[in-house]
């Protein structure tokens, strides 16, 4: 199962949000210029280029092409491993926010998660604002549903399902 970080854009429009899966990004690794092109990641794009560059120069100078080689292998591990963290922060300078974490085992169950979600609240939200009707009468009872207290001594943890 795969978890991905919900991002919403400045206006809050849960229709265009995106979702950012977490982990290694093999294409990344491979190819990590044409990888932060595609997501639109300038200033991350001109930093792999100028290191790249770096590396080339240094490979080219005698003595040094092990550890030219070396470092570009570790370069390349590095933005498979960073590459979607640095995609999340590029949202976030953009003045995106992170909603939260969804875990999924695919990309479709992760948006019917996140839009499931986001119906529960939106009702969970209209429960707990009182109709003028209703503001004498006593709160109802707490179920068993979320929110409620953990039974039989279980731990109940934020953000746990």
């Amino acid at each position: 199962m795969a978890s991905y970080v919900v991002m919403e854009p400045p206006e809050r429009n849960p229709e265009q949000a995106v979702l950012v899966r977490d982990g290694f990004a093999i294409l990344a690794f491979i190819a990590p210029f044409l990888w932060f092109l595609w997501h639109r990641m300038w200033l991350e794009a001109l930093a792999a280029v100028a290191a790249a560059l770096l590396l080339g120069a240094l490979g080219a100078l005698e003595g040094w092409s092990v550890a030219a080689t070396v470092a570009s292998l570790c370069l390349s591990l590095f933005f498979g491993l960073e590459a979607r963290n640095l995609r999340v922060s590029m949202l976030k300078r953009r003045g995106w926010h992170e909603w939260g974490v969804v875990d999924a085992d695919n990309r479709d169950e992760a948006e019917t998660r996140f839009m499931a979600e986001l119906v529960f609240a939106d009702d969970e939200a209209r429960q707990k604002t009182p109709s003028p009707a209703l503001t004498d009468r006593p709160a109802p009872a707490k179920g068993f549903g979320r929110g409620s207290e953990p039974a039989l001594g279980l731990f109940s943890y934020p953000g746990a399902r």
